[in-house]
């Protein structure tokens, strides 16, 4: 009878072992298959894309068209003209070469400033409009 209860107990054992392992080996594949995928590498870098096509368009590409205009403004330059200095002279071009421009401030005074320094036309400021 003893033996009986053995035959009985380590089979009991055994299934509850096996029942036991099966159970871990089911709760590691699911696991794996529940596991949320990692991106790829690459998909770290484009946060960084983002911020340079953000930087480009906002900061590079109109700094760049305003020199631009600017370059144009200064080639169009001739003698008559008035305009305003970066330091905020106004005057009238009365002569000018690559370098440098003979502004007239007032009447029979003309300084030389550098071609470069000169900023707008004075009609840019006339039609700003104003507001209240």
């Amino acid at each position: 009878m003893f033996d009986f209860f053995v035959i009985k107990l380590f089979r009991i054992l055994s299934l509850t072992v096996s029942h036991v392992y099966a159970q871990a080996e089911q709760a590691v594949t699911t696991a794996a298959a529940s596991a949320p995928q990692q991106p790829p590498a690459w998909m770290q870098f484009v946060p960084f894309a983002v911020i340079i096509v953000v930087f480009y368009f906002f900061l590079i590409r109109p700094q760049a068209k305003k020199q631009k205009e600017q370059a144009q403004f200064l080639q169009a330059l001739k003698a008559g003209d008035l305009v305003i200095t970066q330091s905020g002279i106004f005057g009238k071009i009365s002569s000018l070469n690559d370098q440098i421009v003979n502004l007239e401030i007032a009447q029979g005074v003309q300084i030389k400033i550098l071609r470069s320094q000169v900023t707008m036309q004075q009609s840019a400021l006339q039609k700003a409009p104003e507001s209240k």
